[in-house]
């Protein structure tokens, strides 16, 4: 009786052992981030947002992030004077590279030749799709150039303030005569905008308001200016604020609760939410 007994708790224990083992649950691993490979290209007003998105982008966990920047200055970095310059190293550069193929997103300026808006785009678009046919396309829109003139351009335009003529060049300009017909003419490949510009122009009339949290000129040292210089070139300010654009854009970031550190007291994530929020749903990613 006493081996019967002893029998039914080895038993009892077993079944109790594999049943606990059979109760857990193991956590699966957490999913790494994917990060994209990209080629860029553009100018000065485009540059250090390319380059900066990647320090945003290891920040934020997307350890496999790959970018090739390619820049030229001024209208040649345009994607129209990329593409007619083909004896040059940038545009074998470009070809080689999305010849390879596995290029998620394709980035390029917004500049063109107002005569044939999309004629450069188009050219690049086309040229991608053979090697890359799941690529994304965005165009980054950059600020108005020369700040110190923005007043007497308005003036000349018709409007009443930056703001509204950066709205029509957004609007009017690049989604409509660009990105509509790029739409129209690719409809199979995803075609989006980043309104980089919209950092500087909405930075410079806070710091005009006094609401900036950081000591901030209009024009000066790149650490601590809104421009670097005439033309307009944009000081880190604007480049860290530009940049949560690109990784909101590109990445999907909650910018709420991204923690990246940005080197300035004024909380640039909330910036570059509202323009985000602001921006038209049509043209996001």
């Amino acid at each position: 009786m006493t081996k019967i007994k002893f029998l039914i708790t080895a038993l009892v224990l077993i079944f109790l052992s594999c049943s606990k083992d059979s109760d857990v649950i193991e956590t699966p691993p957490s999913e790494e981030k994917q990060g994209y490979n990209m080629l860029l290209i553009g100018n000065s007003f485009f540059k250090p947002y390319a380059e900066h998105l990647e320090n945003l982008a290891i920040d934020t966990g997307f350890k496999n992030h790959n970018a090739t920047v390619i820049k030229r200055g001024g209208d040649n970095g345009r994607p129209i004077n990329f593409w007619n310059d083909s004896t040059s190293n940038e545009h074998q550069q470009i070809k080689s590279i999305l010849d390879q193929g596995g290029i998620d997103f394709f980035g390029m300026t917004s500049g063109h030749d107002s005569e044939n808006p999309t004629e450069g785009h188009r050219a690049w678009i086309e040229y991608a799709l053979r090697n890359n046919p799941e690529i994304t396309i965005f165009i980054a829109i950059p600020t108005v150039d020369y700040p110190s003139d923005w007043d007497q351009r308005v003036q000349i335009n018709g409007f009443n303030s930056i703001e509204e003529l950066y709205e029509y060049f957004i609007n009017d300009v690049i989604h409509k005569t660009i990105i509509d017909p790029l739409r129209a003419e690719f409809p199979s490949t995803k075609i989006f905008s980043i309104p980089t510009g919209w950092a500087t122009i909405n930075l410079n009339q806070l710091r005009q308001d006094n609401l900036l949290l950081d000591d901030i000129q209009f024009m000066g040292p790149k650490a601590n200016s809104i421009f670097t210089d005439e033309k307009g070139h944009q000081g880190q300010v604007c480049i860290e604020t530009g940049t949560l654009l690109w990784l909101n854009s590109i990445y999907g970031v909650d910018l709420e609760t991204n923690n990246y550190e940005t080197g300035f007291n004024t909380d640039l994530h909330e910036i570059a939410k509202k323009i985000m929020d602001n921006h038209n749903s049509d043209y996001k990613l």
